[in-house]
């Protein structure tokens, strides 16, 4: 995937992130966490856009990010910030249903996915989502989860502003938001890779070559047919999977291939998004 199909997944999903502000969340008051949420409470208690809002508090945390994420991926969520910003201006804040929780369901599932797609094509929404970033990355704490307890601050303010009814329309909101962005963005959950194959050297250099990750390589034979076998253990994240399956497929087609979900790893495991040596993202 090239740099261009990336940016326009990110602007996509940016966009239907400002719809779900504006069609689920806004009319009813139900607020988005972290910073997207004071924005948001702001937007509503003063004359100025949400959107513009959202821009002006998100400019130190993304200085912030520049220093410790990388200037592509600080780019990238500046270009999510100013698209969803942008879209809120434009679309109209509607109520499409008068039923505040469905609303606050909707509005967490759709805004959950999209943010979760964002974080996943190596961008953010800014706010809490870099905050929460540069968090996992030290603790490798699941990001939905770690998100959730960030916002929460913000669910309390919102109950002395409005009501506490609409906090817990909003806590509902958030806590869902939290469950789809891990669904979608897998980078916490670790992977246990098991390779064997008669190309050992030939896969090896392949997996080496385009990955920030360690191998174990064992010698194996087949109970069966007697062959002489590699046998390659690594352990890879799950958002790396689609990344490595064809690196291996392109070498053996044939090879036998296990994978299963590693409960936790311990030791010198490279925790940030940068695994590839050679990015296609």
């Amino acid at each position: 995937m090239n740099k261009w199909t990336r940016l326009l997944i990110v602007f996509v999903s940016s966009i239907v992130l400002g719809f779900a502000f504006n069609m689920f969340l806004l009319p009813h008051e139900v607020l988005a966490g972290g910073v997207t949420g004071i924005a948001m409470m702001l937007g509503l208690v003063t004359p100025l856009n949400a959107g513009l809002w959202m821009i002006l508090l998100n400019i130190p945390i993304l200085v912030l990010g520049w220093m410790k994420l990388g200037k592509t991926f600080i780019a990238n969520s500046l270009f999510s910030v100013v698209v969803t910003s942008i879209s809120m201006l434009y679309i109209p804040v509607v109520k499409l249903t008068e039923d505040a929780l469905l609303s606050s369901v909707f509005g967490g599932v759709i805004s959950g996915a999209a943010i979760g797609i964002i974080i996943r094509y190596y961008s953010s929404t800014g706010g809490f989502d870099v905050i929460g970033l540069l968090l996992s990355m030290k603790r490798d704490i699941p990001l939905g989860a770690l998100v959730f307890v960030l916002n929460s601050a913000v669910v309390f303010v919102s109950g002395f502003i409005f009501s506490w009814e609409l906090a817990m329309y909003t806590m509902a909101s958030i806590y869902i938001s939290g469950l789809v962005i891990d669904r979608v963005h897998t980078r916490h959950i670790k992977l246990s890779l098991m390779v064997v194959t008669n190309q050992g050297d030939a896969v090896k250099k392949e997996l080496l070559d385009n990955l920030y990750r360690g191998i174990t390589v064992v010698d194996g034979e087949g109970a069966y047919s007697a062959a002489k076998v590699k046998v390659l253990y690594s352990v890879i994240s799950r958002h790396e999977l689609a990344f490595v399956r064809p690196l291996i497929k392109n070498i053996d087609p044939k090879a036998f291939v296990s994978i299963s979900e590693t409960m936790e790893v311990m030791g010198n495991f490279r925790k940030d998004d940068n695994f590839m040596k050679n990015p296609i993202l």
